[in-house]
């Protein structure tokens, strides 16, 4: 058998040449030398991403929004059912938001006043002022919206209710939010209120009170301090709201 015939039924080997294994030896420590002692490491090219940061982000963000929304709409429902009230007007204890508003039955045209005078001397009668009605004594307030039946039966409530009570025992009057002047006066036409009813023409009152449900009824004794808020169709028997209003001027 020659040199260079492999035995057979063996793996073939390859021969060592020391000559050029010291050359390729020399070319590898000079290799590792440049690169600091460290091999070259080879990667495979990064394939780009599907989706770019941008794009996550605004994803995130509008998760995030919509868990939001609805933890602000389960807590509104739960406050809602569990008061019968959300943020809704002015709670018990604390002042009304003083305003006058031209009367539904009166010649005067415009907008509401949130900052009217408190003088006789300066009050136009043309308008319902209703800092002037919490000086006189209590006070018994609605707000309601045009279109919405019971929102209207309530203040045919209130005209009910106002007939037990002598007008200085307690006063009573009405605020359509977002009407207009033609449109509340044949309201107090047709349904025969004689009770003072105003207009908010461009909704100003009803944001200052932040009018999100009706009926809604507030309460106040002398000086406007809010003894209670009503807000519901279960008010719309004049019994309730009669018994509610008879608390009202015996605590005053």
């Amino acid at each position: 058998m020659s040199e260079s015939e492999e035995p057979p039924g063996e793996v073939p080997k390859h021969r060592l040449d020391p000559d050029r294994a010291a050359a390729e030896a020399d070319v590898r420590q000079r290799g590792s030398e440049r690169d600091g002692g460290s091999a070259p490491v080879t990667t495979a090219p990064v394939e780009a991403q599907p989706t770019s940061a941008a794009a996550y982000a605004r994803r995130y963000r509008s998760i995030i929004g919509i868990i939001g929304l609805g933890l602000v709409i389960v807590f509104s429902v739960l406050q809602f059912v569990s008061r019968g009230v959300g943020s809704t007007g002015v709670a018990p204890g604390q002042r009304l938001h003083f305003f006058s508003a031209p009367l539904a039955a009166s010649t005067l045209n415009g907008a509401a006043n949130l900052s009217p005078p408190c003088t006789l001397a300066r009050h136009d009668p043309r308008a319902l002022n209703i800092c002037l009605l919490a000086k006189r004594g209590p006070l018994v307030l609605a707000f309601y919206v045009t279109g919405s039946g019971s929102c209207e039966r309530q203040v045919d409530t209130l005209q009910t209710v106002s007939r037990q009570f002598s007008p200085g025992q307690v006063q009573f009057a009405a605020l359509a939010v977002g009407a207009s002047h033609g449109k509340i006066a044949g309201e107090v036409r047709s349904h025969r209120w004689t009770i003072p009813v105003a207009y908010d023409i461009d909704g100003r009152v009803g944001a200052l009170y932040g009018l999100s449900v009706c009926p809604l009824i507030e309460l106040s004794k002398r000086g406007g301090i809010v003894t209670d808020r009503l807000i519901g169709s279960h008010w719309l028997d004049p019994a309730a709201l009669a018994a509610r209003v008879r608390a009202l001027v015996n605590a005053s």
